[in-house]
């Protein structure tokens, strides 16, 4: 039979109820800024009081993937009605889309920008947690030899922020040829993060059973065999774990992305503030970028939440 609960403890729950759903709407307020701003005319964007209701448009993510310019006169009215509808949509914010002399539209800046995001922070999240991974499962089932120094060295990575060693590391990559390139951040991306997955990692594997690994060594199995169809199935939801958070690092990461490139492997994040430019920004552009920005780290949590949620309660299996 149910106890039943007292006034005291039915008011509490209606507190942590109402506590999480205003810390809710905290975090949430400025995802729907920007959401919201990025589908508004640019004559809304910054009206005091801000505007709520409005009608959408486009024409942001247009303007964010092209290069454009301003109309010094009016468009033709034939030029108007063959062009297609997107570019109408810049005519009619007084702006024209830049060719080139073959004709050809004129790509901005940041489409390459995100698909660098995705090279680098997708390469750098596998190496990070596949090495993280082994490594871990070393620590976890063998004796070594200062094990307790070696973690602390491990982990000792990033005790220091990103800012504090991206001069030095400048200059090293400088001297090796690494400055704006893919592999250049995929390398200190996935040095920065492996210390992370290390740790995380090991915390996982220490909780499946070694039992399991010892009946298939007596049942034939190598040790990498063992690894592959026993650990690493049990490991699975700390492995979506570590990838999310590493993902997450990698993706959003700005100071070495600032320093350590320039035009060639540059990624998202220190190329939208620097749309901001000297003159009167369009933010209606800057936040269609950063809403674009937020979409695949969103849509990889949504699709590992369940492992993700299973790994923050550390849910591998225990004794």
């Amino acid at each position: 039979m149910a106890a039943v609960k007292t006034p005291g403890e039915v008011a509490l729950n209606r507190l942590a109820i109402v506590s999480v759903l205003v810390i809710t709407l905290i975090f949430l307020a400025p995802i729907y800024w920007i959401a919201s701003t990025a589908f508004k005319p640019r004559n809304l964007a910054t009206t005091i009081p801000p505007t709520v209701v409005f009608t959408p448009e486009i024409s942001p993510f247009v303007k964010l993937f092209t290069k454009r310019s301003q109309l010094r006169e009016p468009v033709p009215p034939e030029v108007y009605e063959a062009a297609p509808w997107w570019e109408r949509l810049i005519f009619d914010g007084g702006e024209k889309v830049v060719r080139s002399g073959r004709g050809e539209i004129q790509l901005s800046g940041y489409p390459s920008r995100f698909i660098n995001s995705l090279i680098v922070a997708i390469t750098s999240t596998i190496l990070a947690v596949g090495m993280g991974t082994f490594t871990a499962y070393g620590f976890s089932r063998f004796r070594v030899k200062g094990e307790a120094d070696l973690l602390f060295f491990i982990l000792s990575t990033r005790m220091l922020p990103p800012v504090v060693v991206a001069i030095p590391m400048f200059l090293m990559y400088r001297a090796v040829g690494l400055n704006d390139t893919h592999w250049g951040l995929i390398i200190l991306y996935t040095a920065f993060n492996l210390s992370f997955s290390v740790w995380l990692m090991k915390g996982f594997i220490d909780e499946i059973p070694k039992e399991y690994e010892e009946a298939a060594l007596v049942d034939g199995y190598t040790r990498m065999q063992a690894f592959f169809k026993i650990v690493l199935p049990e490991a699975a939801t700390g492995i979506a774990a570590t990838a999310v958070f590493c993902f997450i690092t990698a993706w959003n990461e700005y100071a070495f992305a600032l320093i350590m490139t320039n035009r060639r492997a540059q990624t998202a994040p220190p190329f939208i503030p620097s749309q901001v430019g000297s003159g009167l920004p369009d933010w209606t552009v800057i936040a269609a970028g950063t809403f674009l920005f937020l979409l695949p780290v969103a849509i990889f949590t949504f699709l590992l939440r369940n492992h993700l949620l299973r790994g923050m309660s550390f849910g591998a299996i225990r004794k």
